[in-house]
């Protein structure tokens, strides 16, 4: 008799096959949302493979899919806790303390003699993907840190910094922030497997000490090699704080343990549980009702439970793609052909927009053509995004640079290294590049990569503004990771999406609930492209009410102007449209003709103005550009002492000329050298020693007095003490 054990996880399925305490058949693959189906092809390949009989062998299921599936082909559910911890016991009779690290979930498990025996205590999270697999592969993909090279990358010898690991939301801003002041992306990872160890320790031990022996188990744990180095380098100095006496000869690192079987404890667990249940419980009973489930089943309990499409039928698509596939405006900017665009004695300008995903640079003429765009994606270093931005617009015959602006997170940081004639705030260049094609707009909206813009528009000014830029349940990297996971490249997102004949109901706000809740559908056998769907569908519900806080549309005005990389995906633009004009009936709702490149266009328009005001330009040229050699330091040395925050502060050095360097810093800089200073939350995180500070203090004191707290002014007045008079 055969004995199956299948872990059906939240990402992938394990599963293997035992006769007589014998492994006969063993395999994990990632099953893309697919849950019922990728079972399915798993037991087929038991029965030719593994001799695998219905009537005879037995099955035993676990994990988060695992509750629906067990019945159809009359299994029995197991405790996924309870399963690890039967395979621990049995194999590793020594261990105190577990591990585990899956997809989207996390356990530890305590083990303690007791008597004759031993007591478990086990805590799990599975609400939040902060400390788990997904965490850390999202991250990596945003770094474009291909699979095989995270596995090998290294923790021990990498500079820390703070990532939060109580939340996968606010740790990629995090991650964000760390891109953006150029920290080398080998320390970001590093930061990562930190977090992580972190996460478990500090949320997942309640105060308990992990004794040696310990195990980590989970794909996590397993193939990343620099997550072992954190776990052994955090338990080790516990151990040594809290004077845990060790084995003798042995060390702390031979007391962490990663088995080559991680992945197939919760299964190798089933087979240990069901060896001991009473004949005739769980025994096979093949794969026909389970096939019927994935070809009928599922779909009849789809059209109960969910809603219809994005789209009703190809009629109404074909509608919408009249109106919405190519955006029309009044104001359009003519595109000069290639062979017109380069004029001598012509100069031009440069917006460039420094965004949390991709860098977008556009070149227009004195009279408003568009005459070049461009991007790259973020790749870690905004000098080396710079740095490929403006190679592009060299290449494409440039010389006679009239202004430049930067918009976006890196434009402190590089306005002086590329020498920008203007830095402009993120919202006034998104508002000019929208009303410079659409004068007349009433709301603006900006979904970027990780933040939301609503600007409310008063006369052609905005009177009132709503960012979110701490959750991505409403904005383009949400969307992005969960195409990602499922394998679809983001420009085929729309095409699928839109195949979806129904979709569930997802719950609006926080990411990470969110996250939770497409877990549950996936469950339950809606498809990526279903899922995908829905989530377009969501998306206004997160942008304009849970992020926006507009409860009311219609008394924000009647014309809606989309922009952002998010609106390229005409997924997104049907639910768009759909919501508002349910909430406003006589809305109009326009798409902004180069959505991605519109704070670049903003920034670009801000650069001619200045230009037009005989100012000369600032802008260093290309070769210097392109030669600028640059330099990141983040260590002890460079956190701000200022305050209790003690900001981990990254100091990037670049070689310009003139520059003054700081031979007397703790990171000294020669003379020919400029230091950027970047991570900090506060003006006062700019500067290294008393003297600058003072200089800060004096500058703000000066802008208190221009710019007084009349709150503050009015609240003292209102509670001085009043003199007595004789």
């Amino acid at each position: 008799m055969r004995i199956v054990g299948m872990d059906v996880g939240s990402t992938t399925v394990k599963a293997v096959v035992v006769r007589d305490g014998a492994v006969l058949w063993q395999d994990y693959q990632r099953h893309n949302t697919r849950q019922a189906e990728k079972v399915l092809d798993f037991l087929g390949r038991m029965e030719a493979e593994a001799g695998l009989e219905p009537g005879r062998d037995r099955i035993f299921f676990t994990g988060s899919g695992a509750g629906l599936l067990a019945p159809l082909v009359g299994g029995k559910l197991i405790q996924e806790v309870v399963a690890v911890a039967a395979a621990v016991e049995r194999l590793h009779p020594d261990v105190l303390f577990v591990s585990e690290i899956g997809g989207e979930d996390m356990k530890t498990i305590f083990f303690t003699p007791a008597g004759g025996g031993r007591s478990k205590q086990v805590f799990m999270q599975s609400a939040c993907s902060g400390g788990t697999g997904t965490f850390i592969e999202k991250t990596a993909r945003k770094l474009q840190i291909p699979a095989e090279a995270l596995a090998s990358m290294p923790y021990e010898g990498r500079s820390l910094h703070k990532i939060s690991s109580k939340c996968g939301i606010f740790a990629e801003t995090d991650a964000n922030t760390l891109v953006k002041g150029g920290v080398p992306v080998e320390e970001i990872i590093a930061s990562l497997f930190e977090a992580v160890v972190y996460q478990n320790l500090a949320t997942l031990t309640k105060g308990n000490t992990p004794l040696p022996e310990v195990l980590l188990l989970g794909g996590p744990n397993l193939f990343f090699s620099g997550l072992q180095q954190a776990w052994r380098r955090h338990l080790g100095n516990l151990w040594q704080q809290r004077r845990i006496a060790l084995p003798e000869g042995r060390t702390a690192a031979d007391l962490i343990r990663v088995p080559a079987e991680a992945l197939y404890y919760a299964a190798l667990g089933c087979v240990e549980i069901g060896g001991k249940e009473p004949e005739g419980v769980a025994t096979y009973a093949g794969t026909d009702r389970l096939r019927w489930w994935i070809e009928v089943g599922q779909h009849e309990q789809k059209a109960r439970e969910g809603a219809r499409g994005l789209v009703r039928d190809g009629q109404e698509l074909a509608a919408f793609l009249e109106t919405y596939g190519r955006p029309r405006n009044a104001h359009a900017m003519r595109v000069v052909p290639e062979a017109e665009r380069v004029r001598p004695g012509r100069p031009v300008m440069i917006g460039c927009d420094f965004g949390s995903t991709t860098t977008k640079a556009v070149v227009i003429s004195p009279e408003q053509e568009m005459l070049f765009s461009c991007y790259v994606q973020s790749r870690g270093n905004p000098i080396e995004d710079a740095q490929a931005l403006l190679r592009q617009i060299r290449e494409a015959g440039f010389r006679d640079i009239g202004a430049l602006a930067l918009t976006g997170y890196g434009k402190d940081l590089l306005k002086d290294i590329l020498g920008a004639d203007v830095g402009v705030v993120e919202t006034v260049a998104h508002a000019k590049a929208a009303l410079h094609f659409f004068p007349d707009a009433d709301v603006i909206c900006d979904v970027g990569g990780t933040d939301v813009k609503v600007m409310i528009l008063r006369q052609g000014t905005v009177s009132d503004f709503r960012l979110n830029s701490q959750c991505s349940s409403g904005n383009g990297a949400f969307l992005q990771g969960v195409a990602d996971r499922y394998g679809v490249p983001l420009e085929r997102y729309a095409e699928r999406a839109f195949e979806a004949k129904s979709m569930p109901t997802l719950a609006m706000g926080c990411g990470v609930f969110l996250q939770s809740d497409i877990v549950n559908q996936q469950r339950k056998g809606w498809s990526s492209e279903e899922i995908m769907a829905s989530l377009a569908a969501v998306l206004p519900l997160n942008v304009w009410v849970y992020a926006g806080q507009l409860q009311n549309l219609r008394a924000v005005g009647r014309r809606f102007v989309l922009q952002g990389g998010t609106h390229r995906n005409l997924a997104v633009v049907k639910a768009q449209v759909d919501f508002i004009t349910a909430k406003v009936p006589d809305a109009e709702v326009m798409i902004h003709p180069y959505s991605g490149e519109a704070g670049a266009i903003g920034a670009a328009l801000c650069a001619l103005e200045a230009w037009r005001d005989g100012r000369p330009t600032r802008f260093r040229g290309f070769e210097a550009i392109e030669a600028l050699a640059h330099r990141s330091t983040t260590n002890e040395h460079t956190v701000c002492r200022w305050c209790p925050v003690n900001c981990r502060r990254t100091f990037i050095d670049v070689q310009l000329p003139g520059g003054k360097g700081r031979p007397w810093s703790k990171v000294p800089v020669e003379e020919g050298w400029e230091r950027v200073i970047s991570g900090n939350s506060c003006p006062k995180g700019l500067v290294e020693d008393a003297n600058e500070m003072r200089v800060v203090k004096a500058r703000m004191e000066e802008q208190r007095r221009v710019h007084p707290n009349l709150g503050e002014l009015v609240r003292e007045e209102a509670f001085r003490r009043a003199r007595a008079t004789a």
